[in-house]
């Protein structure tokens, strides 16, 4: 039970980052026999979707390091990368109950949301820095992190797991965060004027 909750909120978390570096890394992992994707799950080890993955993986690494397109290209996987989780989450539990399928998609969509909240928003703070630097390193940490959560909930279940929950956590508290910070810079204009 463990190894499938950790694979279904690994992988929606990673693809609340980076849909497709979550994609491409199953795929991989699926065909060098690291890990054997469930029924559900196992065209995304075919070739046609390592490929694709492959491609948009590579579109997102160039446009996560300009500022304003990552911006843009966020707005734009808003819905992209929920849908994602919930699909992918669905398919790591392709085996069980019709029910419990859902569920896993309800919860995998929420965490993909959680995840592409905190990262979204965090990068759209970091753009109003004036230096680059800031932003490529966190395109980076993010793609190396999405990596890195699926390799580990494939090998290391409990481990992927306990890493997972910990991430969710400072996602939700960089969420709240940043909406105080937001809320307060938006409510200031207004009583200046009044």
């Amino acid at each position: 039970m463990t190894n499938l909750l950790s694979a279904v909120l690994g992988v929606s978390f990673a693809a609340g980052l980076n849909t497709y570096a979550t994609i491409l890394a199953l795929g991989m992992m699926d065909r060098l026999g690291i890990v054997h994707l469930p029924p559900g799950l196992d065209v995304v080890g075919t070739l046609p979707v390592i490929i694709a993955a492959a491609v948009l993986y590579a579109v997102e690494f160039v446009a996560d390091k300009i500022p304003v397109v990552d911006t843009v290209w966020d707005g734009i996987h808003t819905v992209i990368r929920p849908v994602a989780g919930a699909l992918l989450a669905y398919g790591v539990v392709g085996s069980v109950d019709p029910q419990w399928q859902l569920v896993a998609a309800l919860v995998g969509g929420g965490v993909a949301l959680t995840s592409h909240t905190a990262k979204a928003s965090t990068r759209a703070a970091v753009n109003m820095s004036p230096e680059p630097f800031s932003n490529w390193f966190l395109s980076l940490l993010e793609d190396v992190v999405s990596f890195i959560i699926v390799w580990l909930t494939a090998s290391h279940p409990l481990i992927g797991f306990v890493v997972v929950l910990a991430l969710a956590a400072a996602a939700i508290f960089i969420v709240w965060k940043l909406s105080h910070f937001a809320r307060r810079v938006f409510r200031r204009p207004v009583r200046a004027r009044t």
